[in-house]
């Protein structure tokens, strides 16, 4: 059998990865994969927590066998069997650094290890360090490059625009202000 889970960070509509993956699969297969191609880093110790449909941990799986099996023993159908819906996959535990992992079904294709088959954003790091995606500006935000706010319809955006091109224009003179006395020819 095989299945189709969906990669997310929390709070974040900006990235997915959609991973087809073989039942047959060991979790551990499926975290190299994840570590593959969302560049996490090989040094850290990993944790799968498994959730159920209403949200309660099912079982947490690791390196090391911690009461569920370790993620070497364990394959994604065992996971499946079990009532497993979820998990939230600590790619650094220490950090406690996650993305969550959705199990959106059944599929007929056919794969032998993990396949990346749909991608949306850059790799989680990327969020880390301050991007942010179009979808998660908040709406008074989203512009396109060389779109107006005027094509909004927006009066009140208009008005807000002068009152700050004029704050704009009193800092300047005031810049200047300043630079007259710091600057004043006739000290010598």
């Amino acid at each position: 059998m095989n299945y189709r889970y969906r990669v997310t960070l929390a709070g974040i509509k900006g990235f997915y990865r959609v991973y087809l993956v073989n039942g047959d699969n060991s979790l551990y297969t499926f975290h190299k994969q994840l570590r593959s191609d969302l560049e996490f880093p090989m040094d850290q110790p990993i944790l799968f927590k498994a959730m159920d449909a209403e949200g309660a941990v099912v079982a947490r799986y690791a390196l090391m066998d911690i009461g569920f099996g370790a993620v070497d023993n364990v394959t994604v159908a065992d996971t499946v069997k079990a009532g497993v819906t979820s998990f939230v996959y600590f790619y650094d535990i220490t950090s406690k650094k996650s993305v969550i992992i959705t199990l959106e079904g059944e599929t007929t294709e056919k794969v032998a290890t993990p396949r990346l088959v749909e991608s949306k954003g850059p790799i989680p790091l990327e969020f880390e360090n301050g991007y942010v995606a179009f979808e998660d500006l908040p709406e008074e935000r989203r512009r396109l490059p060389g779109e107006s706010r005027r094509g909004k319809g927006d009066d009140d955006d208009e008005d807000d625009d002068d009152e700050d091109f004029e704050d704009d224009e009193d800092e300047e003179d005031e810049d200047k202000e300043d630079e007259e006395l710091v600057y004043d020819e006739e000290e010598e």
